[in-house]
């Protein structure tokens, strides 16, 4: 009785090392899914950080932008396509008649 158990068990430990190491899907193939899981998350992170310095650089350019057109409207008196550019011109004190 002893043995047929002992026969039995060894044969049921064969079986289950042949799927582990032969079967679908097989111990390497597992190892190989985890590095490259890894490999893809070591990529995502340099591409988030690739993503977020250039977040960073067009949202300097954004301001950039906003900086040079205000004062390019400020001191140059340039405007925007569209606009109309009203200039008010109040007369020198000596140039004002008396009354």
């Amino acid at each position: 009785m002893f043995r047929w158990f002992l026969i039995f068990l060894l044969l049921m430990l064969t079986g289950l090392q042949y799927r582990l190491w032969l079967g679908t899907p097989n111990l390497r193939q597992v190892w190989q899914l985890e590095e490259d899981i890894q490999r893809q998350r070591r990529e995502n992170q340099q591409l988030a950080e690739r993503n977020q310095r250039l977040e960073a650089e067009v949202a300097d350019l954004k301001q950039g932008l906003r900086a040079i057109e205000e004062r390019a409207r400020s001191e140059m008196g340039l405007i925007r396509e569209g606009e109309v550019f009203f200039q008010l011109i109040e007369p020198r004190p000596q140039e004002r008649k008396p009354k």
